[in-house]
């Protein structure tokens, strides 16, 4: 399992897979979750803008799992 750091207590779905270079697009995600195939904490995803906060796991089948953890700074 890999990890993505975030800056805030909180990411939409779409940004959070466009911000760690899973996706270039939010339209990817939209049939990524056409497909079931995204996880959040092992429970399957259908809105594009769900809402990520650290310690939150997510999975997409076939291509990866990622712990989401804030940052701490520099």
């Amino acid at each position: 399992m890999e990890t993505i750091e975030i800056n805030s207590d909180v990411i939409q779905l779409d940004q959070l897979l466009k911000w760690a270079g899973i996706v270039d697009s939010g339209g990817q995600v939209r049939f990524m979750l056409d497909d079931n195939i995204i996880k959040l904490n092992g429970v399957l995803l259908t809105e594009r803008r769900k809402k990520i906060h650290p310690g939150d796991v997510v999975e997409i089948m076939g291509t990866g799992t990622w712990k989401v953890v804030k940052s701490q700074g520099e």
